[in-house]
């Protein structure tokens, strides 16, 4: 059971009309929240949504997209993607 206060969370996907979401503690995840998709922020309905959640007596009771946080993480997530995705140079460019 996640306690209960603020948490941070990120929608990780849909199972039909619910929303699963990946609740963060300090350092790692601390549980799985499943809420009605309909209890979410409409503009945050999307996989990789970040929200702060409010929990209470163990189910959620608030939900506040974070649109900013969203984004900096979609970057950050591109430009690593980006970087492992390059080719590393081979014995052969240095000869030219």
């Amino acid at each position: 059971m996640i306690d209960d206060g603020t948490h941070t969370a990120v929608l990780d996907r849909f199972e039909d009309e619910l929303a699963v979401l990946l609740v963060e503690g300090e350092e790692d995840l601390v549980g799985e929240l499943v809420v009605d998709q309909k209890e979410l922020p409409e503009d945050g309905q999307h996989v990789d949504a970040v929200f702060t959640v409010e929990i209470a007596t163990g189910e959620l009771s608030a939900a506040t997209y974070q649109a900013a946080e969203t984004n900096d993480r979609t970057d950050e997530s591109q430009s690593r993607f980006d970087r492992l995705s390059q080719r590393p140079p081979s014995d052969d460019d240095d000869d030219q």
